[in-house]
């Protein structure tokens, strides 16, 4: 697991941050960059997708570190607010997604909680996401508001402030001042760029 010590001084962090952030024992990730423990498969994917390479290139099967090799994006439960993506450790799972769309940004996939979005998305479906602050007027986003978790809503912003709407008809839309969208704040995390439905 040479690579391992090669991409985390790329990163400009401590063994013992690396491990913090994979949330796994200081002397498991010791072990696993000297290459005197295994990593199972579940964990190679969490490392390749912690330090956005494939795992081919991880384990020293390609010199290519994305282009025509899988790769895995986080599934999130939630996405506290100020916490970077890489330090949260509420993991659900991964999702793959092409090398094509891997090379267009840095992603995250979020679990839908919730019938907002319903019939477009439901409860348990997860969205891929491109991490991005802006979005156009229309667009699906990944929008925080006041430090909760993050929610899925079509985007509006106007000289009078930010709407969220949802496209299940029953739910009121969600509308907030300038005044507001500074001070609560509310942001945008990234745009939706896929759907993974769940059936």
């Amino acid at each position: 697991m040479n690579r391992m010590q090669q991409l985390r001084k790329e990163k400009q962090i401590s063994m013992k941050e690396a491990a913090r952030l994979l949330n796994i024992p200081y002397t498991t990730y010791v072990g696993y960059e000297k290459g005197d423990r295994e990593p199972n498969s579940e964990m190679l994917i969490k490392i390749a997708s912690f330090f956005s390479v494939s795992v081919d290139y991880l384990i020293s099967k390609s010199d290519d570190r994305a282009k025509h090799s899988k790769r895995f994006v986080p599934v999130l439960g939630s996405v506290p607010a100020g916490i970077p993506i890489e330090a949260i450790q509420d993991v659900l799972d991964y999702e793959e997604i092409s090398a094509e769309l891997a090379r267009s940004g840095e992603f995250i996939a979020l679990r839908i909680k919730g019938d907002s979005m319903e019939p477009k998305f439901s409860e348990g479906d997860v969205v891929i996401i491109r991490r991005q602050e802006q979005v156009e007027n229309g667009e699906i986003a990944i929008v925080m508001v006041n430090g909760n978790d993050a929610t899925v809503k079509k985007f509006y912003k106007t000289d009078a402030g930010v709407t969220l709407i949802g496209t299940n008809p029953s739910f009121t839309p969600l509308t907030f001042t300038p005044e507001q969208v500074e001070t609560l704040p509310v942001r945008v995390i990234g745009k939706v760029v896929e759907l993974r439905a769940k059936f």
